[in-house]
């Protein structure tokens, strides 16, 4: 009985340590919530830093909006990153970042977009004719309400003094991605998103480039969640590195 006892102690041991190894990725993974124009950006730093840290990333890239609102609800985010501050305010109201973490991680700027086989030229500023360059179709663009691409959008064409104009001829989307779609698809002959997603986008072409004093400057804040893990901190500090900028320099983002 002894040497079954013995062999049965073994095989337990054996088993624990089995699940012990098998639970350890994953109570080590990183989950980063980050605004859906740093899809192909992120995604890739995510890669990159699973290859050589062996541990995992898990991303989710939507509006700031509905990602800060997830947060708060207790979603189970270690990092965000949001495409405007006013997110990010919103989340430190409510408690819910470590404190001393925020930090400007990269910026952007806002384009008009039309489909890459369009031939239409239009210069942006004061009275600019968006409306009638539309020829009855809607612009597409974020929707306002809950995007920062949107409430960029909507602060430009208010500078302009076009907004009430074209408000009736919105294409509202979920988040950006949505809107640069619209526009790639041809189902939209004009759009506003942000350059980098114009950049990822072969089926879309730049028409203008927004004047930098049209709206508030495009930043994009990072922070560790109050319940980020220790791996999370690993990954904020790459996510400052000069690899890691040397990724997002290329994806068309700027320094703050």
């Amino acid at each position: 009985m002894g040497r079954w006892r013995q062999l049965g102690a073994a095989f337990v041991g054996i088993l624990l340590a089995g699940l012990t190894h098998a639970a350890a990725p994953e109570r080590a993974a990183i989950t980063v919530f980050a605004a859906a124009s740093l899809t192909e950006s992120v995604g890739a730093l995510a890669a990159a830093f699973e290859q050589r840290s062996g541990l995992r990333v898990r991303t989710s890239f939507a509006s700031s909006g509905t990602l800060a609102r997830q947060i708060e609800a207790g979603a189970g985010a270690d990092l965000f990153i949001s495409a405007d501050a006013a997110w990010m305010d919103f989340l430190e109201q409510h408690h819910a970042l470590r404190a001393g973490t925020r930090h400007n991680l990269v910026a952007n700027r806002l384009v008009l977009i039309a489909p890459a086989t369009s031939a239409l030229s239009l210069k942006l500023g004061p009275d600019a004719p968006v409306a009638a360059a539309l020829h009855g179709e809607r612009l597409a663009l974020a929707d306002p309400q809950n995007v920062p691409a949107g409430r960029y959008a909507q602060a430009a064409f208010t500078s302009f003094g076009i907004w009430s104009e074209l408000e009736p001829h919105l294409l509202r989307g979920e988040d950006v991605r949505v809107a640069l779609m619209w526009v790639a698809r041809g189902e939209a002959p004009l759009g506003v998103v942000y350059a980098t997603d114009a950049r990822a986008e072969p089926r879309v072409r730049v028409v203008d480039t927004f004047p930098a004093s049209s709206h508030p400057p495009i930043v994009y804040p990072l922070a560790l969640t109050s319940a980020a893990t220790p791996a999370a901190v690993e990954f904020a500090a790459f996510l400052d590195s000069p690899e890691a900028r040397g990724v997002f320099l290329q994806a068309g983002f700027t320094t703050p």
